[in-house]
């Protein structure tokens, strides 16, 4: 009966042993990195949220300041079509010749040189964007 009880001591030790050796250093390592990855995810979603935060209040930004800009371009044509009509001597006449330049300007650029206009704007963003051509 000791003999008996003796083997059950010792298979005791043994899973104490299991519980308190390599097992549990595997076990720990295994919830460790559980934990960076998850811990590595969250920071990722956080990077996200920052990039898209920054991309749209830009994106917001070239928006009002479009606004503002063409704003300021209808004030800046309507002042300059008074002007014209001023020295003309009929107000009308004023904006007949700013519509008359804004629609040769389209059709100069619609019909007779339609790759004009894409070529200086794809110079000008590749020229912001530092790019060689």
């Amino acid at each position: 009966m000791m003999n008996h009880e003796g083997e059950k001591h010792k298979e005791s030790t043994q899973v104490t042993r299991k519980n308190t050796g390599i097992h549990k250093l595997l076990n720990e390592t295994a919830v460790s990195t559980y934990e960076d990855v998850i811990d590595i995810v969250e920071a990722k979603i956080e990077l996200v949220k920052i990039e898209l935060t920054d991309k749209i209040s830009l994106l917001s930004a070239v928006v009002i300041l479009s606004v503002v800009l063409l704003i300021g371009l209808a004030y800046l044509i309507t002042t300059l079509a008074l002007l014209a009509g001023e020295l003309l001597g009929h107000t009308w006449l004023g904006y007949l010749l700013v519509s008359l330049i804004f629609l040769s300007s389209f059709l100069f650029f619609a019909k007779i040189k339609p790759l004009l206009l894409r070529n200086m704007i794809q110079n000008i963003l590749l020229s912001v964007h530092d790019y060689k051509k």
